[in-house]
């Protein structure tokens, strides 16, 4: 871990909008160099930079954090010190190999990185605490909006506000999950553009992120209506959005998490309306992309009905997005479906 009195190295996973608006705080403060790991939009951010339009930091051309890589450092052959954190703000697409832990090994030091996950969904840590079980993991609950409506061009209406809190780690010492979680968000806070708060009760505020993300975001997503149009479209909000989320309400209630009785009202409204904004998912669906549907909707799914949560709504939802998947992975080669005519009836 990097002392107080110098500058973090950071591995940021994940160059689009989430990922690119993370390495501008973290750099802005001059707590931490990034190396940022962009894809599809590698040759545009390494050509040009990020031209950000953003409600936190105004208009900014050409932006270039540290280092624009495109694929995932070697920790033992990278020149300089190796990295402190591994942020990573990439979609967490469970069902689709590689998995992130296997994605992220090459950079990863044995009992020294800490790996920081801005991801969504219930259940994320299991993966990376199996694989690297003396390493510190840190949850990341971002809420922000931000897209990338061409590639290195970011547009950020929703300011951004990060929770950082240690998964329980079972070998290693609170104090040092603390620690770790401490030194983040000082150093993510530092340039004084955002909102980054210690968290401490992990579980309990993913739940909540719940409440709209396995709810809001399939339904979006399977409709394809965004924020403010489902809340227009006849009895959608009563009939599918309402009664999924009182679903995600009561299997956090038996996971041993009491949400806010205002929880349901304050995220079905938590968007404008007038903004008509697409949350992650349907935007992945527009452009093809696969979703996220196993850690965002089939965790909490699998964990509400092991407790004996009825949760009829979000069973359908789950395998819907199923479906939507399977799709995806057929365009791609991913499945093999026999071809016309060799069925014999």
């Amino acid at each position: 871990m990097a002392n107080d009195e110098s500058k973090a190295s950071v591995l940021l996973v994940g160059g689009g909008s989430v990922g690119a608006i993370a390495a501008l705080n973290l750099e802005i403060g001059h707590q931490a160099t990034v190396t940022i790991v962009c894809r599809s939009n590698f040759a545009a951010v390494i050509q040009e930079g990020y031209t950000i339009r953003s409600c936190d930091h105004g208009t900014i051309n050409n932006w270039k954090p540290t280092k624009i890589v495109n694929t995932i450092p070697n920790a033992a052959s990278e020149e300089g010190p190796p990295f402190d954190y591994i942020v990573c703000v990439t979609k967490n697409i469970a069902d689709v190999p590689p998995s992130l832990a296997d994605l992220i090994r090459p950079a990863v030091i044995p009992s020294k990185t800490v790996i920081v996950l801005i991801q969504n969904g219930l259940n994320i840590e299991k993966p990376l605490l199996a694989a690297y079980p003396h390493n510190t993991i840190l949850s990341g609950v971002s809420l922000i909006g931000a897209n990338e409506p061409a590639p290195g061009h970011i547009a950020q209406d929703f300011p951004d506000t990060l929770h950082i809190g240690a998964f329980a780690n079972p070998n290693l010492p609170p104090d040092i999950q603390e620690s770790a979680a401490e030194d983040f968000v000082r150093r993510y806070s530092a340039g004084g553009k955002t909102h980054c708060a210690l968290d401490p009760n992990v579980p309990r505020t993913r739940w909540r992120k719940l409440v709209y993300n396995a709810c809001l975001n399939p339904i979006c997503a399977i409709t394809g209506l965004d924020t403010g149009r489902i809340r227009l479209a006849d009895d959608a909000v009563a009939g599918l959005v309402r009664p999924a989320m009182l679903e995600i309400v009561a299997a956090a209630r038996a996971a041993g998490h009491e949400l806010p009785a205002t929880v349901v009202g304050d995220m079905i409204d938590m968007d404008p309306l007038e903004m008509y904004l697409p949350p992650s998912m349907l935007s992945d669906t527009r452009k093809g992309n696969f979703i996220e549907y196993e850690n965002i909707l089939g965790e909490p799914l699998r964990e509400g009905e092991k407790l004996g949560v009825a949760m009829p709504t979000l069973r359908v939802l789950y395998f819907l997005c199923q479906a939507v998947q399977w799709k995806n992975k057929e365009i791609r080669g991913l499945v093999s479906i026999p071809p016309k005519g060799s069925f014999v009836t």
